[in-house]
């Protein structure tokens, strides 16, 4: 995702304060930025006020010259010094076109500071007051917008009606009273470690420190929302908790992980936890398991594994544990996790039991199913062998099934997919997902593997929609293409892994090994084993991993391109035929004659002797299904491609499927 950097013309990126940078603009490592891939710079937050001098006239060492903020580096027919203090320039500098001549920035912003004229009580410089923008957040309140106070050497950005805070220039405070702690507005000291010895998180330009201690305590912690420092009746521990302020290691007797400073102990148990720790729930409910699970300190002695990340639980410590399977527990952090628990305390909750069943059988050997309003009877075999079921909308074969009793209605079900739950616990969703009969006028996409559908049945728990193929995987996920079981992972903002299929970079969620680094998406994880394709061979197509020792040339006898052993892709040990795993199985799910992907889009099979040639690609179209505008003469190979045609990326729906028989990158 991209975002408007003020004064620069194009998106840059975030860069959180975990990751460390160079900045091109001052020397400091530390502190969240930006950066752009079209100029290849990086720079921090506080220092992107410098996009507000755009063009400099000024300059007392280059009067009635224009001095222009360039972020690319010095022009290659120029000396990259400096002219002033000869050191070599970043590649966010200052020139002059008429001279030729590069100024570094940390010359310039002596310049700027000289030009700043407010001068106030609570700091050693000269301000300069200008409108902060969207981009620029102030240290004591961390909004962006209105105006505020800039001093371009120390990176204070303070809105005009935040300085009351300044008011008190020393404080006594509950996490240090033995010295007072001072106030300081140009950042931690250097022998420190720059961040609040209570909170951990970043101290900024603006704090309150003790010399003496080498204390640091940001605003968030001392002023805006004030760690208490004791804790009554909380549901870890039976007595009162007291706030230990100082840098100390320790292990979390709630979670059992390390920590570096400030926690709650209770001297009296010698019981010791971090803060957030201090505030775990009694009892929740995780989407891991269908029963609710309750904290425990400590869990006992047992060997037990823990439900999400599968490592072994310390049974000396707390945890999460199953009172109806007691051979079922979760690490405290596991449990927790924003994606595993939907944030409600249960604890005094009544547990309400909910009718998850699909279908309430009648007396006539029939169902009345929730997805259909007619009756269905429960049949064995017989000619609807070829007909595609209603929930999985794959043919019914030799399964036993039920039949709408309405001989005008061609609803069909597999026994199994009618006896899927109403409502299920999975680690795609924190909450519920709930099981509907697709039948939208739009397009739909699965979440986890992107692609499409526009039958069948789905699982969903708003915003999202999950296929049944995703919604069915279970953790831990067994694949034959690696020796070791997959977790589901899902990814932060900028983690990106790329699966070990198909090559490609997925940023949201995978199946993986972290041991191994190895990962697939949904897509590719979710691929069938074996499959039939009439079509192109009669006996059955098996999926192969790829072999990187593969020598010679393999050719996809679908689209008639080479593909790549490295990669995985389908092939018939009796022919010898390879194909590429795009050809085979598509990117829509639940494929139908006659299903509507959009609009006038619906699908056509694609069984004329000449295949047609994709409107948006230009290849021939080698998919049993191609996308078919109704009135107009427009043919799409793939819901990758009708994505193109419909630029359906800008409107938020998430597509990467390659055009048929294209590797990756291509």
């Amino acid at each position: 995702m991209g975002h408007e950097l003020e004064g620069h013309t194009h998106l840059v990126s975030l860069i959180n304060y975990a990751v460390g940078f160079e900045c091109h603009a001052c020397d400091r490592s530390y502190g969240a930025g930006f950066s752009c891939g079209e100029c290849k710079f990086a720079i921090h937050m506080d220092c992107q006020y410098l996009f507000r001098f755009q063009e400099i006239l000024d300059h007392p060492s280059h009067a009635g010259h224009c001095l222009k903020l360039l972020t690319a580096g010095a022009p290659d027919h120029t000396d990259p010094k400096c002219h002033l203090c000869s050191r070599n320039t970043k590649r966010l500098l200052y020139h002059c076109f008429d001279c030729k001549l590069n100024l570094d920035i940390d010359c310039m912003i002596d310049h700027i500071c000289a030009r700043a004229h407010l001068n106030m009580s609570w700091h050693h410089h000269p301000l300069i007051i200008l409108d902060l923008g969207s981009r620029m957040f102030c240290n004591f309140c961390n909004d962006g917008g209105k105006r505020g106070y800039l001093c371009p050497r120390c990176r204070l950005v303070i809105h005009k009606g935040c300085v009351s805070v300044f008011d008190s220039p020393e404080i006594i405070h509950p996490s240090h009273v033995r010295h007072p702690l001072k106030l300081i507005t140009n950042g931690a000291p250097d022998y420190t470690d720059r961040k609040c010895h209570v909170s951990g998180d970043n101290a900024g330009n603006l704090l309150y420190h003790c010399d003496i201690c080498k204390f640091n305590l940001n605003m968030r912690s001392a002023v805006i929302k004030p760690t208490p420092a004791t804790l009554s009746n909380m549901k870890v521990h039976e007595h009162t908790l007291t706030l230990m302020p100082r840098l100390i290691s320790f292990v979390c007797d709630a979670c059992g992980t390390d920590g570096d400073r400030s926690p709650y102990v209770c001297l009296q148990c010698d019981f010791m936890v971090h803060q957030n720790c201090a505030h775990l729930p009694r009892v929740i409910h995780v989407n891991h398991h269908d029963h609710r699970v309750s904290y425990k300190y400590p869990l006992g002695l047992r060997e037990l594994k823990c439900g999400v990340c599968w490592e072994e639980i310390d049974w000396s410590y707390g945890a999460y544990l199953c009172s109806l399977c007691p051979c079922y527990a979760l690490h405290s952090l596991c449990a927790t996790r924003g994606d595993v628990w939907d944030g409600k305390e249960l604890d005094g909750v009544r547990e309400k039991f909910e009718d998850t069943k699909p279908f309430k059988r009648n007396r006539n050997n029939t169902i009345t199913h929730f997805a259909h309003e007619h009756k269905l009877m429960s049949l064995n075999k017989g000619e609807e062998e070829s007909s595609l079921c209603g929930a999985c909308v794959r043919p019914i074969g030799s399964y036993t099934f039920y039949k709408c009793s309405k001989s005008v209605c061609s609803f069909i079900l597999h026994e199994t997919c009618a006896d899927l739950s109403k409502k299920k616990r999975h680690f795609l969703s924190p909450t519920p997902l709930a099981l509907n009969l697709y039948n939208k006028s739009h397009t739909g996409s699965c979440t986890a593997c992107h692609q499409a559908f526009c039958k069948g049945f789905i699982y969903s728990a708003s915003p999202w929609n999950f296929d049944l193929l995703c919604s069915s995987i279970t953790v831990p996920f067994i694949h034959g293409s690696h020796e070791h079981h997959l977790l589901y992972l899902k990814l932060q903002y900028g983690n990106v892994k790329t699966c070990q299929s198909c090559g490609f970079d997925e940023d949201r969620v995978v199946i993986g090994c972290k041991k191994c680094d190895y990962y697939l998406d949904f897509r590719c994880a979710t691929l069938p084993v074996t499959l039939s394709l009439p079509r192109y061979d009669d006996h059955p197509l098996t999926l192969c991993y790829g072999d990187e020792k593969a020598s010679g040339k393999y050719w996809c006898d679908i689209c008639e391109r080479e593909t790549n052993p490295k990669t995985w892709f389908y092939t018939c040990e009796d022919c010898g035929i390879t194909l590429h795993v795009f050809c085979v199985v598509g990117d829509i799910r639940y494929a139908q004659q006659g299903g509507k992907i959009q609009f006038d889009f619906k699908l056509r099979p694609n069984n004329a002797s000449s295949r047609p040639f994709c409107h948006e690609c230009g290849c021939r179209c080698p998919g049993s299904f191609i996308v078919k505008h109704i009135k107009h003469d427009i043919s799409l190979c793939s819901y990758y491609c009708f994505s193109r045609f419909q630029n359906i990326e800008s409107m938020g729906v998430r597509t990467i499927c390659p055009p048929w028989g294209l590797e990756p990158n291509t």
